[in-house]
């Protein structure tokens, strides 16, 4: 027999359905009840299980009874779909015998990571008036100095977040694209509005954090990821991987992605339904990438989506154009430890110009085997994948220029800024190199206001689709920076 104070309030079988609702509760007109301000900050913006609260369950069932406390059902058993992640594959929930209630109920496999989310399982949120922040007037700390495409983008963010609206920001890879958010964001902070920088990857956040930090040195910043120590903070600023946002209820006022076209956001339905869950019913949603897929793109040329460009660098310089090179059955070539020579000969120029350079391979597999066959040109050469237990020390080697050639897969695609190299991709037309992994490969080559060159080369064995449209995709921002004279000619 499971004890009524073990759940919230009791048993969901045993409680009737307006106990859990979508809709907030009124509040109790008991004006001798005081909730709890600690309580009050956790559950803010959150959808929380009961373990996740360092709060007595009798205290979480008194501050319910009073309306302060929103209780949603976990698992929606009628359409057989998880609350919290939103899935609604069946393949994702799995029967169990539930030692609380006593029923074999439903609980879902794909955000188990969180926490399990049964049917029984109540998600606790906040339904009592919010704290309130702090209205710092100028929050903005930053004398660095803006680009014309950068400023025309910063002023549409800005009108983004003045006006609760959603807004597109596609900035070619190197074109500043943080430092746009800044003055959106100080207008969201000095009106005491809630914002998010939503980002795929951990690494992201962490490089992201600090930088905001110093320029919004008096607002309280929340770093989270995957074991981060601010999982308990409520703070006006958040700093989060997709993946914690499923965490988040109707929090932002200003919610904002970055690299929305990277893995894993840009194929996982649950995080883009996470991302529209924690944001308030009136809120700005901005998007920023350097490749928005194709349907992004369409709804852009036919005014279904609103847009604006960065198509230049702040160094006033082009894009580098990738160039094709037919390198044959290089594969083939591969098994029998030899390589293309104009691959060869490409990797020799760079290595006696000594300019470093970063070579992409669709696989690990081929990439160990080039690796061996180019140590023979150069002992320094080095390869790094996305289970390299020494990933961070080879790329802090690059960086000082300990490695000539950096054989990489797509791991080193975003993210990684060496001022001046140049790019080659082995096997440009193997599936894994999309459009917008091609783009982000060629966005490396030429970011460095001192180096704003640099060589891309796409070695293939057949064009494809994807080649194509990365370089379409390239040459068209190339040209509307001329157009729009943001690029020296």
């Amino acid at each position: 027999m499971v004890k009524e104070e073990n759940l919230i309030p009791n048993a969901i079988h045993t409680v009737d359905e307006q106990v859990f609702t979508d809709r907030f509760p009124s509040l109790s007109t008991d004006h001798s009840f005081q909730y709890n301000p600690q309580l009050q900050k956790m559950l803010t913006g959150k959808q929380l299980l009961h373990e996740e609260l360092h709060f007595p369950r009798a205290e979480i069932k008194k501050h319910y009874e009073h309306g302060y406390v929103l209780l949603r059902k976990g698992i929606n058993r009628e359409r057989l779909s998880c609350i919290r992640c939103g899935t609604s594959d069946p393949s994702w929930f799995a029967e169990f015998p539930c030692s609380r209630c006593g029923s074999v109920e439903f609980y879902c496999r794909k955000c188990l990571m969180m926490g399990r989310v049964s049917e029984c399982t109540p998600l606790v949120s906040w339904a009592g008036p919010e704290p309130d922040f702090n209205r710092i007037s100028g929050p903005l700390h930053w004398e660095g100095q803006l680009s014309a495409g950068q400023k025309a983008a910063s002023t549409r963010v800005a009108e983004a977040v003045e006006n609760s609206s959603e807004l597109l920001v596609w900035a070619v890879a190197g074109a500043g694209k943080t430092e746009v958010l800044f003055a959106g964001i100080a207008l969201a902070l000095s009106t005491g509005r809630r914002v998010c920088v939503a980002t795929p990857r951990t690494d992201v956040v962490l490089e992201l954090a600090p930088r905001f930090q110093k320029v919004f040195p008096d607002i309280k910043i929340a770093a989270l990821y995957g074991g981060s120590e601010d999982r308990q903070e409520y703070s006006q600023l958040t700093i989060a991987t997709t993946h914690q946002l499923l965490r988040f209820y109707k929090a932002f006022d200003v919610m904002i992605v970055d690299e929305v076209d990277a893995f894993p956001y840009s194929i996982d339905e649950t995080l883009q339904y996470a991302v529209q869950q924690s944001r308030k019913l009136k809120s700005s949603l901005i998007y920023l990438t350097a490749t928005p897929n194709k349907q992004w793109q369409r709804e852009c040329r036919l005014g279904k989506r609103d847009y604006v460009t960065i198509p230049a660098r702040y160094h006033r310089h082009p894009l580098p154009v990738p160039q094709f090179v037919w390198a044959g059955n290089w594969e083939k070539k591969l098994s029998k430890a030899n390589l293309p020579p104009n691959i060869l000969k490409w990797v020799g120029s760079r290595l006696a110009s000594g300019k470093q350079a970063l070579i992409f391979a669709p696989k690990i597999t081929a990439m160990d085997k080039i690796l061996t066959i180019l140590r023979q040109l150069h002992p320094l050469i080095e390869s790094i994948h996305a289970e390299d237990p020494d990933r961070k020390e080879k790329v802090m080697k690059f960086r000082n220029k300990e490695i000539p050639i950096l054989l990489t897969t797509t791991i080193l695609e975003r993210g990684v800024t060496i001022p001046n190299i140049d790019v080659a991709v082995i096997g440009s037309d193997d599936r894994i190199f999309t459009e917008s992994a091609l783009v982000q490969i060629a966005g490396r080559a030429g970011r460095s206001a001192k180096y704003p060159t640099g060589d891309v080369t796409f070695f293939h064995y057949g064009k494809t689709e994807a080649m194509l449209s990365a370089r379409s995709q390239i040459v068209m921002m190339n040209k509307e920076g001329i157009r729009k004279g943001l690029i020296d000619v």
